[in-house]
């Protein structure tokens, strides 16, 4: 690992980054070009020590996931992203899906601009790529986990506690509808060992997953009624919209209400309440409630549905 190399890299590039880039004010006293290393942390779910030693070219290897989370705050581009890797010693995951992707661009410049509802880019596989803080709030933040367990459709029919998100009155619809929208997935995906492996898995752990995907209904999700169990302001019920990536495999989902409805009234409140008093078992739930690094405290998180 060519720690010196990395640190140089990781200033150069948090010197290119406005704060207006990334969704944070500029303020009248800023003595730096870019962001600040505190600023960099809080973005990618960091400690400001922590981030502070790689500047100065010390402390632990950085994790893949760790390093993704840095590439999403600094908004690398590809290249940028694999080069982060390469001085971490570290392989370039794949591109395209899993949690450590790379964060569609476009999808990532729209999550900028959404600042007044809740928003998150997820995979095609539900797993949660980086929420702004109203959807951390609405729906927590994911846990902290790799492979199969790391999709939020995964979890559903396999944790209980994930099925804490919606009443138990939406499960059924909620169920079905996973299913139809993993076997969209799956058809798109042709023989992708990723999903074949998660589909086996469900199949062998879960009799309804079974008894849902003998049916074969395909219907990819792109809007849905939701009613979603907050632990402080009760159901909310909103409206979940998914923008799709070119490629299908990465898509932004946000949440609205119609103006003047309780579940409007429920989001302003959300955005006063925000993420304080969130118990960890509130929000250990899941990536897609339609799916959560967090953009804590105003930027990019990583999180739940």
């Amino acid at each position: 690992m060519n720690l010196p190399a990395l640190a140089v890299f990781l200033k150069s590039r948090r010197d290119r980054v406005r704060p207006a880039d990334v969704g944070l004010p500029t303020g009248p006293r800023r003595r730096v070009p870019g962001l600040r290393r505190e600023e960099v942390a809080q973005l990618a779910g960091l400690s400001a020590d922590y981030y502070t030693e790689l500047e100065r070219g010390r402390g632990a290897q950085p994790s893949a996931q760790t390093l993704a989370a840095l590439a999403r705050a600094l908004r690398l581009n590809g290249d940028e992203r694999d080069h982060l890797f390469l001085l971490a010693d570290r392989p370039t995951p794949p591109a395209a899906h899993g949690t450590t992707a790379h964060v569609q661009p476009a999808l990532l410049g729209l999550l900028d601009r959404l600042t007044t509802t809740p928003a998150q880019v997820i995979t095609d596989l539900h797993e949660v790529l980086v929420q702004n803080p109203l959807a951390a709030a609405l729906v927590g933040r994911p846990p902290a986990v790799s492979g199969p367990a790391a999709s939020f459709v995964h979890r559903w029919f396999t944790d209980p506690a994930a099925r804490r998100l919606y009443p138990p009155e939406d499960h059924a619809h909620h169920s079905r509808v996973f299913v139809a929208d993993l076997q969209a997935v799956a058809a798109r995906r042709g023989r992708d060992p990723a999903v074949s492996r998660m589909v086996a898995a469900l199949r062998r752990h879960s009799e309804e997953f079974a008894a849902l995907w003998d049916t074969h209904d395909v219907a990819l999700r792109r809007t849905d009624r939701k009613r979603i169990v907050h632990p402080v302001l009760g159901v909310i019920e909103l409206d979940c919209h998914n923008l799709f990536s070119e490629d299908g495999r990465q898509r932004l989902l946000w949440f609205t209400a119609p103006p003047g409805t309780r579940g409007a009234a429920r989001l302003e409140m959300l955005s006063v309440i925000g993420t304080q008093d969130m118990t960890a078992d509130a929000h250990a739930l899941g990536g897609d409630t339609g799916t959560s690094a967090a953009r804590q405290a105003g930027g990019p998180v990583t999180a739940n549905e």
